[in-house]
């Protein structure tokens, strides 16, 4: 055997002890750096700065992992007189300085400031104010391709879990259109605008409106494994840059300009910061044919759904013609909130075929006969 062969076989061994030994104590204390970064591989390393951390994603320690339990909990064999000074100083009011942390994808592990995080913990604090260290995890898999995207995006922007993006190249594009806001920034101001400033500016005036857009439709539901950042992602991108036929309605042209900017500007417009309404009522006409003598059982039927205006018996091909109105909101189209309800109509026994007529312009005259 190889002296090289050797080395590999010794290094595979340690990592494979290191990885079973985190395991066995995940139970009675908290993660130990040292294994998750030799099981990332994550060498390369930049300071983030300081922030606020949330506590529940702090999970591990640098160097003392064996001192608390896995809930950060001091364990009774070790002496407790630092972490009581501590609780004592946050019951007085004094202020503490940060923590310093490791960062690892989404995980952090103390460097220094164990036992604040444990005091932290114990009076069920959200977050805590630390200095960040990331380390990247340097493996080809899909994962950690996305979350070294994720990474560079938040240290280009500085919108530190502002974005939630499932999809490998999609943080490029986030970051493409915030350089053209900038540039349109700085035209407006009439001076350069640092590329975090327009961030800022992107993620309060253009994103964050866009995003209750599609919360408060029904898009969302339609995508559960996808997040409200992939849907903005994915509608702007069509709307800004490609500019497809689009299977959704384009009403949304109405409320979503063909132009990032004046969308933020007609978002600026609003007197109001509640999200524009997002349903819109569509007429329908149905005809059905049926089997011969159903024609009064399924015109009962029909008139059950709370959809249906109308039921008329009509002689000619078809011998039941049916007057809807259903709701969509304004990413759906006409046709497929109709043919949602037709599906329901088609189940009924009885029904031979029908077709759909959407009017594409209409006219009501007032005080009309009923």
């Amino acid at each position: 055997m190889g002296i090289f062969s050797l080395k590999s076989k010794i290094a595979r061994a340690l990592n494979k002890s290191l990885v079973n030994r985190n395991r066995n104590h995940d139970k009675n204390q908290i993660k130990n750096f040292r294994v998750n970064q030799e099981a990332e591989k994550a060498c390369a390393s930049r300071v983030l700065g300081y922030r606020d951390v949330p506590l529940k994603q702090i999970v591990g320690s640098v160097g003392r992992y064996r001192d608390f339990d896995h809930r950060f909990r001091l364990k009774k064999n070790v002496p407790s007189q630092r972490l009581q000074s501590i609780k004592e100083a946050i019951r007085s009011g004094k202020p503490l300085p940060p923590v310093k942390l490791h960062k690892i994808k989404d995980e952090y592990y103390v460097l220094d400031g164990n036992h604040r995080v444990a005091a932290a913990k114990e009076f069920d604090w959200e977050s805590i104010e630390a200095h960040i260290v990331e380390y990247l995890p340097s493996e080809e898999t899909l994962g950690n391709i996305l979350h070294r995207e994720k990474s560079d995006f938040e240290w280009n922007t500085g919108l530190y879990d502002k974005v939630d993006l499932t999809e490998v190249g999609q943080y490029a594009y986030l970051l493409e259109q915030i350089h053209e806001h900038q540039i349109s920034l700085g035209e407006m101001v009439g001076k350069t605008v640092s590329l975090k400033s327009a961030s800022k500016d992107w993620h309060q005036t253009i994103y964050l409106p866009f995003v209750a857009i599609i919360e408060h439709s029904r898009l969302s539901g339609a995508f559960p494994e996808r997040t409200l950042s992939d849907l903005y992602a994915y509608i702007s991108c069509h709307q800004w840059k490609k500019n497809k036929a689009r299977k959704y309605s384009v009403g949304i042209d109405e409320l979503i300009p063909k132009s990032m900017e004046k969308f933020r500007a007609k978002m600026a417009e609003r007197k109001n910061l509640d999200p524009p309404e997002m349903t819109r009522l569509t007429t329908a006409f149905l005809l059905i044919s049926v089997n011969a003598r159903r024609e009064k059982r399924i015109m009962e039927k029909l008139y059950a759904f709370r959809e249906v205006q109308e039921v008329h018996y009509v002689p000619g091909e078809f011998d039941i013609i049916v007057k809807i109105l259903v709701e969509r909101d304004i990413l759906s189209s006409d046709s497929e909130v109709v043919g949602e309800f037709l599906d329901k109509v088609r189940l009924i026994p009885g029904v031979i075929k029908t077709q759909t007529i959407i009017p594409i312009a209409s006219r009501y005259k007032k005080g009309s006969l009923s």
